[in-house]
């Protein structure tokens, strides 16, 4: 049942509790110190009159004179009872509504030879005291005196001070209910502005962003990290949505190519030779469809932290004198270096390290003019290999550098090559591999050489 209550209700009931704990144990506080204090009073009176009755006893002549005196002495006191006997059990003084000397203690207040006693008499509750004496006139015979005090006065003023008590506890108990409500209902006030915000927030609102400032130092955080995901959501949001374009973009131009071909080829008869030309044209166009669909699905497999599917440790000079190997032909046709130093140890999948440094050189062989030089650098440092590919030719803008990872994106019209195949996937792809290996990707261009940098850590 407290699961289903609002934290608001929650805290409310918490405050309520221990309001009406402290509250009653303040009355139950009061009530006994109270109580000890009429016992102390009590005592305080019958050892006074305990002094009064040992001082008269000491002082009389005759058993007749003592009694006159104890007459003269105690009976104008209201509520004090008194009683004393001699050893023989005949009575020396007696007031006349002392009527349970006989019976027995209910309880003992106090551990001394004079223990203040609590004795019942009808609905009447009496403290009183025993303690033995002697008389001047008969010094051989012990008196046991009994002098007892009515509490009936302050058992009342207890019994009201208990129902004051309980009032007021009931009272302060619901005001501080009230006030527990109060405090926890703005208490939460900023966690309802934080509801209020997110609840505004859609595919098509994404800047809205919880008030940091504004709330208490414990929720902060909570704020801080809300907005870093805010952050994050928007950000890919805003690269789902840029990706989805490219991708309109890049699919529509070889469909209303093929659209157009066939349209053109069925709008009248031709020759078995042609129809072969067209189809073969229309395979091209389908192929380079079908890689670029592989490509999104790799790249889509890999932002999901998809795992690398054959671990090993292998060389990655190794990898990249074959690859060297394969583009020799490419770069013997434009007349261009090519060549593979260093080596280092890889910690991950053999296959798409080697698609990785394709995509690297493909790229490199594309844009680099004849006679240039491209060179594969391998770098071992301990804790990771570092692959330089670099490429002599026109320098990279400093401001498109951070885009060549982008997906789609294709430098400026002064790199570009309109008898490239590719639909600018390969870096994307490339940076993560990369990223898949626990690495990162980056891109300088500097004094004529263009360099891309992969740093594979070592597991």
């Amino acid at each position: 049942m407290l699961r289903n209550l609002s934290l608001t209700s929650r805290l409310t009931i918490f405050f309520t509790l221990v309001a009406a704990a402290v509250v009653l144990g303040l009355g139950w506080l009061c009530m006994v110190s109270a109580d000890r204090h009429f016992l102390d009073l009590d005592r305080m009176a019958l050892e006074d009159k305990r002094q009064l009755i040992e001082d008269i006893l000491a002082n009389s002549n005759s058993a007749e004179d003592a009694r006159w005196r104890l007459g003269e002495s105690l009976s104008h006191h209201h509520g004090l009872l008194v009683s004393i006997k001699n050893s023989s059990g005949q009575t020396l003084y007696k007031s006349e509504e002392f009527k349970f000397l006989e019976k027995p203690i209910s309880s003992d207040h106090g551990k001394d030879d004079h223990a203040l006693q609590t004795l019942k008499s009808g609905g009447s509750e009496f403290h009183a005291i025993q303690f033995q004496t002697v008389a001047k006139y008969r010094q051989e015979d012990t008196l046991t005196a009994s002098v007892a005090i009515d509490a009936a006065h302050h058992q009342e003023f207890l019994e009201e001070l208990q129902r004051s008590l309980a009032v007021y506890a009931l009272f302060a108990t619901l005001i501080s209910g009230l006030l527990g409500w109060i405090a926890a209902h703005q208490g939460m006030a900023p966690l309802r502005a934080m509801r209020s915000r997110a609840a505004v927030v859609t595919g098509q609102q994404l800047e809205e962003r919880m008030p940091v400032e504004a709330v208490p130092i414990e929720m902060a955080d909570l704020a801080k990290e809300l907005n870093q995901m805010l952050d994050r959501l928007e950000s890919d949001f805003r690269r789902l949505s840029e990706f989805s374009s490219d991708l309109a973009h890049e699919l529509r131009t070889p469909i209303s190519n093929l659209l157009t071909q066939t349209q053109v080829t069925l709008s009248t008869k031709r020759d078995a030779f042609t129809y072969r030309d067209i189809l073969a044209s229309n395979a091209e166009e389908l192929q380079r469809l079908g890689r670029m669909v592989s490509d999104m699905l790799f790249l889509a497999k890999t932002e999901r932290g998809v795992d690398l599917p054959n671990k090993e440790i292998f060389s990655a000079a190794q990898e990249i004198l074959a690859l060297c190997e394969f583009y020799e032909a490419v770069a013997e046709e434009k007349h261009i270096s090519l060549s593979a130093h260093g080596d280092g140890c890889i910690h991950g999948d053999r296959l798409m390290f080697r698609r990785a440094v394709s995509n690297l050189l493909s790229n490199a062989l594309r844009h680099t003019p004849q006679g240039g030089e491209v060179k594969v650098i391998v770098t071992d440092s301990g804790t990771s290999t570092e692959v330089v590919v670099q490429n002599t030719g026109t320098e990279i803008d400093p401001r498109v550098l951070p885009r060549l990872f982008d997906r789609f994106y294709r430098a400026d019209p002064a790199r570009s090559h309109p008898d490239s195949d590719g639909a600018g996937l390969g870096l994307a792809i490339t940076k993560a591999i990369v990223e898949a290996h626990g690495g990162i990707a980056e891109v300088t261009s500097q004094q004529g050489k263009t360099s891309f940098i992969l740093k594979f850590p070592h597991l």
